[in-house]
């Protein structure tokens, strides 16, 4: 075999490892192992939990959000929620000093989400054992809290990461399926990642963290929940996932919104993939190395790069002479790609006949955002301050 096959099939043994292999693997090893099994009564002593959001012009939907935040199934007398506004300046403010509930922490100064969490945190920490992160355009289901809570009776926990829920309808645009779908496989591969150890990167939209191992998040990390989910395991702790918290919010309102969120999110990846290199030392930190390097490391750095090297050496293996068996590869990745751009054209209209596109559209659009984020990230370009995105559609 010509030394360009063995490259050829090598990538695409990764490539196919990353969104394939490595959850069908665990999903092999996992049975054979002992399950935990949690007590489905309440904790005797709760925890005392500060619930901490972090706000930037949420005028449209602040309302709604500390309603649902204050409606939540725990005694008042142990959460105390806490808004932490940032430079706003559209009506979240006014909006939020109608609930004498909340703890309102207001700077008139934009330093980005990190300084506004970093602040609470400071201020309250004393007082709280669990803190809890949401984001102010996300919905939490009314018993989120306990399920979460429960968690935390095993020692070994250090933070607890609920589940994501991205609300798509048939009538949604191309990019709206495709981001409800990945969302689905990402859940899929994180309750995996939580049975068999621990999981490699919490959503914000719902995460919790023990106040004692919350460190103050340096103020030019892009991505925080992130950045503490690895800092937690490399303290030693594990970061279980919880189906049953659920966080739920809309998806973008344009390709445009979403374009420029994931590929902040690849930024930050790549910045704290570079703060934490020793997560890469399996000697030291053993399971949680293996599921960082397959469903992270893997994803972020390798797969970007060995996609369109796999189109290129197909090309110069027929180029070669190769066998037939490569023009049907040849074939499968063009069509691939055809669809993919086909989900392109229908990126910004209602989904009807592009739901034929939409894995392909939006597969090949979050390798293309990971390759804009790089460049963002080596370059120094990606502002820590986070950009509100606009969502479509309502809740129901």
């Amino acid at each position: 075999m010509h030394i360009t096959e063995i490259v050829f099939w090598i990538l695409v043994l990764i490539v196919f490892y990353t969104y394939i292999g490595y959850g069908f693997i665990l999903q092999f090893i996992i049975p054979k192992r002992k399950k935990v099994i949690l007590s489905s009564s309440h904790p005797v002593n709760l925890p005392r939990i500060a619930h901490i959001i972090a706000a930037y012009n949420e005028e449209d939907f602040i309302d709604q959000k500390i309603i649902n935040s204050l409606s939540l199934d725990y005694p008042s007398d142990k959460m105390k929620v806490i808004l932490v506004t940032d430079g706003s300046t559209d009506f979240t403010i006014d909006i939020a000093e109608r609930y004498s509930e909340v703890l309102h922490l207001h700077k008139p100064d934009r330093k980005g989400k990190v300084s506004a969490i970093n602040r609470a945190a400071r201020l309250v920490r004393e007082d709280y054992d669990i803190f809890v992160f949401s984001d102010a355009n996300t919905l939490i289901n009314k018993d989120a809290l306990m399920h979460m809570i429960r968690r935390y009776a095993n020692p070994r926990v250090g933070g607890v990461s609920g589940e994501k829920i991205v609300l798509s309808h048939d009538e949604d645009m191309v990019q709206g399926q495709g981001e409800g779908m990945y969302w689905k496989y990402e859940s899929w591969l994180k309750k995996l990642d939580s049975d068999f150890y621990s999981i490699a990167g919490a959503a914000g939209e719902l995460f919790s963290i023990r106040e004692k191992l919350y460190e103050d998040i340096p103020e030019n990390v892009i991505l925080d929940d992130l950045y503490l989910s690895l800092l937690i395991c490399k303290k030693g702790f594990i970061i279980p996932y919880e189906p049953k918290a659920k966080s739920t919010e809309l998806p973008s309102s344009s390709i445009e919104d979403e374009r420029k969120r994931r590929i902040r999110i690849s930024a930050g990846a790549f910045q704290t993939m570079t703060m934490m290199p020793e997560l890469l030392n399996i000697f030291r930190y053993g399971k949680f190395s293996f599921q960082y390097f397959s469903h992270r490391v893997l994803r972020w750095a390798v797969c970007p790069v060995a996609l369109p090297a796999i189109f290129l050496l197909n090309f110069i293996i027929l180029f070669q002479g190769g066998s037939m068996f490569y023009l049907v590869t040849m074939f499968a990745q063009m069509m691939f790609y055809a669809l993919a751009v086909g989900g392109d054209l229908f990126s910004d209209h209602k989904a009807g006949m592009g739901k034929l596109f939409f894995i392909p559209y939006y597969f090949v659009f979050m390798n293309i955002s990971v390759w804009k984020g790089f460049f963002r990230f080596i370059n120094g370009t990606q502002s820590v301050n986070w950009e509100k995105a606009k969502r479509k559609g309502q809740y129901i």
